[in-house]
């Protein structure tokens, strides 16, 4: 069985979207520059599809993030926002979405699974729990990668479904949106293994204990 992986960008007062996130600007106010590190990336465009791109450290931590994944999660907001669905309208992610895998979608709003281009995406009403089962399915002995948001990596930490946590620490700070461990049991300890300086970003990666 593989492990069960959270891996997202946040600022250095502990969000990960901005404040005032809309359709037009999804991550908030700020929010567009927690990823500027990885945008530029190499690996990053070959998974949207594009070619060339920067090779630094940040590439290598991409690259070993994806590698070995089976299935991902991630919360409704990811996909596309929140409230009832427009079903004419298939998310953030155009016409190539970056996972490539089985993506497991968490929703109060229930919805037919979502082929686009090599990704299949399928809602989940039935919480945490109920789309890390479905996605251990999906992902056989590969590994599970939570994309995020906020929520949804708190739910599975304080669900303990978690193996390890990778976060990419930005040099910007937000003062509101959606907070990273705002909602998780105080006895949660986690266990540093690395740490990896890049240009824009600081990668850090811990075992959840």
């Amino acid at each position: 069985m593989g492990k069960v992986r959270a891996d997202i960008s946040v600022s250095v007062d502990g969000y990960v979207a901005g404040p005032r996130q809309t359709r037009e600007n999804p991550l908030g106010e700020g929010g567009e520059g927690l990823h500027e590190w990885a945008v530029a990336l190499e690996v990053f465009r070959e998974r949207h599809g594009e070619e060339g791109g920067v090779v630094n450290a940040s590439d290598q931590v991409m690259r070993e993030a994806v590698a070995g994944v089976g299935a991902g999660i991630m919360g409704r907001g990811m996909f596309a926002g929140t409230g009832p669905w427009d079903e004419t309208w298939t998310g953030w992610w155009g016409e190539n979405p970056p996972f490539h895998v089985p993506t497991f979608v968490l929703t109060h709003h229930r919805r037919e699974p979502l082929t686009v281009s090599d990704t299949t995406f399928v809602f989940v009403g039935d919480g945490i729990d109920a789309a890390c089962a479905q996605a251990r399915k999906a992902a056989g002995d590969k590994d599970i990668l939570i994309h995020g948001g906020a929520r949804t990596i708190d739910q599975a930490l304080a669900a303990g479904l978690v193996d390890e946590l990778d976060l990419h620490v930005v040099p910007v700070v937000l003062g509101g949106g959606s907070r990273l461990l705002a909602d998780v049991p105080p006895q949660l300890t986690f266990e540093q293994v690395r740490v990896i300086e890049a240009p824009g970003v600081t990668h850090l990666k811990y075992r959840v204990k």
